[in-house]
């Protein structure tokens, strides 16, 4: 379980760093820097898929996600005086990471390239960030004796009971230590912080438009996850219901609507979902129900896949749904937080108090996004970047 989450330097996030709990709930206002928290979230998760520097690229380089205001702000900034004339002295620097009080934490400093164009050669990739360092350690926080694997430029090494070996002297600037060393038999860390990491899902805004390909009939083969894009829908729910998830479905469907009851329907190898509801005399498929009923069986299909992962982020998962599936949509996601720890990005705040678990709440002060209620960065929890 993920027990810290730091970020820097990212959009309106300056410095934050939180505790997180099985269930965590992240609320405030719009414009706060929840989806701040949230991207940043991906984008340390895209880290363990040796895909960071490309979707900061896609995003427009380091530039145009980086924290925009002062690296610190001063009182009189805070009481209202001017920013003008305050310069950066510090690198440029986006920086991501998360501990584990019983287990393994990573973190990773992703920096401006030295632009090859610079020096005569033409380079087309100048807005690709290199990764500066990365660091896996052992607990909640990279402090020095912490950290079992260090990566610094080009340089990975790794603490053994006899000091430090080295692993390699050439990794690339843009190749994460968790995909170029992953294998390796002397840093076993690695490859384990690279399962955690490939074990999160993420779900955000489910198409339910007419066209979306949750509502049409799909080939249907045995799925322990839902896809990104829900069309195997039917194949979750079904692979689910026949590895003994049956009542847990059962009982997510019937307090959302009215007692009703779901079933598979195949036609010709093809699976689409259906609702069996009372006083109709027939089932009503994924192509007729509304958008809010087709987003709660994806979220039931998601909070109830065979596989699971160990860190389930529900970004908005109330869009589309009306107020009455708010309480049975919490009921869902409380149980499903016994099983895999959820994070829940949300503006409602009925869904909100209905989760209940740890909360998070936002607000921006200056620009910048904070935990409300905290006094000062004397109040955030633990974390220690390390210096480049």
């Amino acid at each position: 379980m993920i027990d810290r989450l730091a970020i820097e330097g990212y959009r309106s996030i300056r410095s934050l760093v939180v505790d997180l709990g099985p269930l965590t709930v992240v609320t405030g206002r719009n414009g706060t820097g929840k989806s701040s928290l949230y991207r940043a979230l991906r984008l340390l998760a895209a880290a363990g898929q040796a895909r960071a520097v490309a979707e900061l690229a896609a995003d427009g380089g380091l530039d145009a996600v980086r924290w925009a205001g002062p690296e610190r702000i001063a009182r009189a900034v805070r009481e209202g005086g001017p920013t003008e004339g305050l310069v950066r002295s510090g690198p440029v620097a986006v920086r991501l990471g998360f501990g584990a009080a019983d287990g393994l934490g990573y973190a990773i400093d992703l920096g401006l390239p030295v632009p090859l164009s610079s020096a005569g050669a033409l380079c087309m990739f100048d807005r690709d960030p290199d990764i500066k360092q990365e660091h896996v350690f052992a607990g909640l926080d990279p402090r020095p004796a912490s950290v079992l694997v260090e990566r610094r430029g080009a340089l990975v090494r790794a603490r053994g009971d006899d000091g430090w070996r080295e692993l390699s002297r050439g990794i690339a600037p843009w190749t994460s230590v968790l995909d170029e060393q992953a294998g390796t038999p002397d840093a076993p860390e690695i490859a384990g912080v690279r399962r955690t990491i490939r074990g999160w899902r993420f779900h955000d805004a489910f198409r339910t438009d007419a066209g979306a390909p949750a509502r049409q009939p799909q080939v249907g083969t045995r799925s322990p996850r839902l896809d990104d894009d829900g069309a195997n829908l039917a194949a979750v729910l079904r692979t689910s219901i026949e590895a003994g998830l049956d009542r847990e479905i059962g009982r997510a469907v019937a307090e959302a609507f009215d007692g009703s009851a779901l079933e598979i329907v195949v036609h010709d190898g093809r699976m689409t979902p259906a609702l069996r509801q009372q006083g109709m005399l027939r089932m009503l498929t994924a192509a007729e129900l509304s958008d809010g009923t087709l987003q709660f069986l994806l979220l039931v299909a998601a909070l109830t896949s065979v596989e699971r992962p160990s860190l389930i982020v529900l970004n908005e998962p109330e869009r589309s749904l009306h107020a009455e599936l708010v309480a049975p949509l919490a009921a869902l996601i409380r149980r499903a937080s016994e099983q895999t720890q959820v994070l829940v990005v949300t503006h409602q705040a009925q869904l909100a108090a209905a989760l209940g678990g740890t909360a998070v709440g936002l607000e921006k002060v200056h620009g910048e996004t904070l935990v409300a209620g905290r006094e000062g960065p004397l109040d955030q929890p633990s974390w220690h970047w390390p210096k480049r």
